[in-house]
């Protein structure tokens, strides 16, 4: 029987003050709107530039209908603006801090999957016969 060794977990302190009920509730509204993956996506097309509600369905494969339901939530979220040219909606980037907080998400995700490969292959498999 192997003893485990556990790492001391490090102590994460704000960097401001506790947030109160209202600042908790923006908090999860935004991470509600970007817990689409569909949102995901249109912000990764708009992460390019700018782009008409027609090149967001070129460029995501999605119905026009889910296509502007998702622009439209994006936008009542304040994560996209949006302005008229012409008979176009053009849509863009009005909150570039989500792309920092997907890189934090993937980094995260990144490291628990490398830690949970190491692991593994720490493992010895008993196979039988």
């Amino acid at each position: 029987m192997s003893s485990a060794r556990s790492k001391p977990k490090k102590k994460i302190t704000p960097a401001h003050a506790p947030l109160n009920r209202q600042q908790l509730a923006s908090v999860a509204d935004l991470f509600s709107t970007l817990s689409e993956p569909s949102r995901l996506r249109i912000l990764q097309v708009l992460q390019n530039g700018p782009a008409s509600v027609t090149e967001v369905i070129q460029q995501t494969g999605f119905k026009q209908a889910n296509a502007s339901k998702q622009l439209g939530i994006l936008h009542t979220a304040g994560v996209i603006d949006r302005r008229q040219d012409g008979n176009c909606a053009i849509y863009s980037i009005a909150m570039p801090l989500v792309f920092e907080i997907c890189e934090l998400v993937c980094n995260g995700i990144a490291r628990q999957t490398a830690a949970y490969a190491v692991e593994l292959s720490r493992t010895k498999v008993i196979t039988t016969d």
